[in-house]
């Protein structure tokens, strides 16, 4: 008992090597640097293993511990070393040298110090631990918020971009789903006017970039006893986006020709012109309010669009009319395009020809001379310049109208005529027309560049009821002739081929049955042809360019009758080619598949005229049809006008097949998917 209280209260002091004393100064200095890292990194925590680590002539402490009293109690807590190694790993890291110099020497002594201060350091070092914790969770905290920033900023404009698609991919084509659905309407107009048709025009007068429709129309005005003197004669502007009546202009008499595209210096909107069999008058296509009007006998023709006569920036016009003397058989009116106010008198011309009246056509020269083209069975040309100076006694203002085409004045009959020969034969002229695609489809209209395009053409000449020739504008020659059967509608001009030359669609019908065919404009050869149950009416087709470059022609016919294999002609059944057929159909026919037509509608109405209205933005175009509605009794049909989109009407269309290919290596039956997806992705443009 008495010598452990003597060990317990011995200082500390050098132990001599033989009672194995320790020594805390002799040790500190007896180990070397290795040994002192390898404490400090490598502490045991159960003091098992001390003696791999310390120096010779060290001694071994209960519990493993150095540094210590004698007399400590053996419990000195896991815990404190366990705080101690969390402390040493939570410190930056450092090289070895680094630590070796830092804290090597004074190491011992720092821990012993802190032996003797058990409590207070154990708060201290507890409290430098959370501070340290605390600063870890603070940055860590601050790197998620500056991730979510991150996150945010990248993910906001991809979220605003796919709402953007999706508002592109779904609400655009709906909004143009629903403006082609309110394109296509019907629409009762007064009285059918039997067999002539009524006039029609198209024109953009309200500024929706889609073109308006304008009809004559004819009402009764006591439906219980209709009479000549009951009827009430209007031209009537139509929407064409939802068929609403936008102005309404009453005439006293027939309207003959309605025309749009005149332009005025003095009126911003379009101006409309109305021609009836006495009066001519220039209207506000906005408002139809009246802007001038001249009264003129026995109107025979359209007017014609004229360079400016009078130097007022304003375009003329000419128009034909029957002479008061029964000596001359045409007289030519000119008319100022800014007052309506007749310019000199009527010039009347003594032609020789009987027949159809042909034109009056305005046509340039390529040395830039203008003539008027015109006749009665005959076709013969007068210089501008020659009916303004007769009409007027003056000559022109404008250099243009000076000038004279020595070409063409080289085919006059002789040196004292003013006619220059373009056609005259044994056999009647029937028609003469511009060789310009879509020309039928603007009807009539005064627009300055479809004139020019026009005016500087070759023709398309028709006569003998049966011969088709176009004649060149260079030299007046015949570049073809192409013999068919009795033509009762004037040729349509489109591209069949792809020889960017243009061809011709006709029609003629002989014993019940109509004959469809297409013409190469280059030589005058067959390029494709049809047979059909003749529909009654002839009504004029149309060729619409389309975006693979070549035309789609539109035409109204009934059944076809197939052609059988190896049979050339097929015989029709008796009393059936005679009998009025009850439905007449359009066709749609593409020369991507010439043995392919589409039935676009079907209708018992009698369908009298049609145009094709063009809208850009939807690449897509719009067929007007006038029709006569039967009614009950002896009482005149209705006369019905209806709007149709032909692309909602190929996509719901009914594949017709008139029979096999005569070509060599052309597929003979093409597939209903290949054909639907041709058509599906069909589009229409402006020519």
């Amino acid at each position: 008992m008495a010598a452990a209280l003597s060990r317990a209260l011995k200082l500390p002091g050098k132990k001599g090597s033989e009672l194995g004393e320790y020594d805390p100064l002799t040790q500190a200095d007896s180990e070397d640097e290795s040994e002192e890292d390898d404490l400090v990194l490598n502490y045991p925590r159960n003091g098992l293993g001390r003696d791999s680590c310390l120096g010779a002539g060290s001694s071994k402490l209960r519990g493993g511990r150095t540094g210590r009293h004698v007399g400590a109690e053996d419990e000195a807590p896991e815990d404190e070393d366990e705080e101690d190694d969390e402390w040493r790993e939570r410190l930056p890291s450092k090289s070895r040298q680094d630590r070796d110099d830092g804290k090597g020497v004074q190491y011992w002594s720092h821990r012993d110090s802190g032996r003797d201060r058990a409590g207070d350091d154990r708060g201290g070092s507890g409290g430098a631990l959370g501070g340290a914790v605390m600063g870890v969770e603070a940055e860590e905290k601050r790197m998620r918020m500056k991730n979510a920033v991150r996150s945010a900023f990248f993910l906001v404009p991809l979220v605003c971009a796919t709402l953007l698609v999706l508002l592109c991919a779904f609400l655009i084509p709906c909004q143009k789903g629903e403006l082609e659905k309110r394109l296509q309407w019907e629409k009762a107009l007064g009285v059918a006017g039997g067999v002539n048709p009524p006039a029609l025009a198209l024109w953009d007068v309200d500024g929706d970039s889609v073109e308006d429709v304008f009809l004559g129309v004819t009402e009764w005005t006591n439906d219980t006893h209709p009479t000549q003197g009951n009827k009430v004669y209007s031209t009537v502007a139509l929407s064409s986006v939802s068929g609403q009546v936008l102005w309404r202009k009453v005439m006293r008499e027939t309207v003959k020709y309605i025309q749009c595209g005149l332009q005025s210096s003095t009126q911003s909107s379009p101006v409309v012109l109305i021609i009836g069999k006495s009066i001519l008058m220039a209207v506000n296509g906005t408002t139809g309010k009246s802007l001038w009007f001249f009264l003129l006998k026995n109107i025979v023709s359209q007017a014609v669009l004229l360079p400016d006569l009078q130097g007022d920036s304003v375009p003329d016009l000419l128009i034909a009319t029957l002479p008061a003397d029964e000596a001359s058989d045409l007289s030519l009116t000119l008319i100022s395009g800014l007052t309506g106010a007749k310019l000199g008198h009527p010039v009347p011309f003594n032609l020789t020809g009987q027949g159809r009246l042909i034109g009056p056509l305005l046509h340039e020269t390529p040395q830039g001379a203008y003539y008027i083209l015109f006749g009665l069975g005959n076709v013969e040309a007068i210089s501008l310049r020659d009916i303004y100076i007769k009409a007027t006694g003056k000559m022109p203002i404008t250099q243009a109208l000076r000038k004279k085409d020595p070409g063409w004045e080289g085919l006059k009959k002789t040196n004292s005529s003013s006619f220059i020969n373009i056609y005259r034969g044994a056999e009647s002229a029937e028609f003469l027309l511009p060789l310009v695609v879509g020309l039928g489809d603007n009807h009539n209209s005064l627009d300055p560049v479809t004139n020019l395009n026009s005016s500087k053409s070759d023709w398309v000449l028709v006569y003998g009821s049966s011969k088709l020739s176009v004649l060149r504008q260079k030299d007046i020659r015949k570049e073809w002739t192409f013999n068919s059967s009795q033509l009762h509608c004037q040729p349509v001009p489109g591209h069949f081929n792809d020889d960017r030359v243009l061809d011709l669609f006709i029609q003629h019908a002989a014993n019940g049955t109509m004959q469809a065919q297409v013409v190469d404009g280059a030589n005058g050869h067959r390029l494709w042809s049809a047979d059909f149950v003749c529909p009654g009416l002839m009504l004029e087709s149309s060729a619409i360019s389309t975006s693979t470059g070549q035309s789609a022609f539109l035409f109204w016919a009934s059944e076809p009758i197939r052609v059988q294999k190896n049979v050339t002609k097929t015989t029709v059944a008796p009393g059936f080619a005679s009998a009025q057929p009850l439905i007449r159909k359009l066709f749609l026919l593409h020369p991507a598949f010439p043995t392919i037509l589409l039935e676009l509608t079907s209708t018992t109405d009698t369908a009298v005229t049609s145009a094709v209205s063009y809208h850009e933005h939807q690449k897509d175009a719009f067929y007007i049809i006038v029709s006569s509605r039967p009614t009950p009794g002896s009482e005149p049909g209705a006369q019905i006008v209806k709007s149709m989109s032909l692309r909602a009407a190929i996509a719901k269309g009914q594949i017709v097949r008139l029979g096999e290919s005569n070509k060599t290596g052309e597929s003979v039956k093409p597939g209903a998917y290949e054909v639907n997806k041709f058509f599906r992705r069909l589009s229409f443009k402006q020519q």
